[in-house]
């Protein structure tokens, strides 16, 4: 075997394994976040809905379906200057959330930096929260089974709704 073919072999293995090693949502989180933003689980938010809820997905994820009451924010068109006008009360609970609960942290990190000081990540996304029999919404606020998945490796780790690419 030639050594160019000997390292293509091993990359296409390399990534077949990191794609296969992600299985679970637990897993995913620890591979990619940092843990900067405070995790809030489900049956935490469940129990105290007295929170300013955020979806950091892109607006096709959040018009296929949402938490009730979610304000889209973004992810790559986030501007906390916009949210900052919303929200004038800096220590208002904040919930923020995305699929899993990768790229909310990131937007989380974006609140805590701008002087917000309750900010909470929700731990495993729209996706834990759909696990685990929890309504979601489409734009016109009728409950929905559908949930974009953002990608098809992403949707491995939903199993409980209608998935949307």
């Amino acid at each position: 075997m030639n050594k160019n073919l000997f390292i293509t072999f091993l990359l296409i293995v390399s990534g077949l394994y990191n794609v296969s090693c992600q299985t679970t949502i637990e897993e995913t989180l620890k591979k990619h976040n940092k843990e900067t933003v405070p995790y809030i689980t489900v049956s935490e938010l469940q129990k105290n809905f007295n929170f300013t809820i955020l979806d950091t997905r892109k607006k096709e994820e959040y018009s296929v379906s949402h938490l009730k009451d979610a304000l889209w924010v973004g992810y790559k068109k986030f501007d906390v200057n916009k949210v900052s006008k919303n929200i004038e009360n800096k220590n208002m609970p904040i919930v923020v959330y995305c699929s899993v609960g990768v790229r909310s942290e990131d937007i989380g990190e974006k609140l805590l930096k701008a002087g917000f000081t309750n900010v909470h990540n929700l731990y495993g996304g729209i996706f834990d929260w759909k696990e685990k029999g929890n309504i979601v919404v489409d734009t016109a606020g009728i409950e929905t089974q559908k949930v974009h998945v953002y990608s098809k490796q992403w949707g491995e780790l939903l199993t409980n709704a209608v998935k949307v690419y």
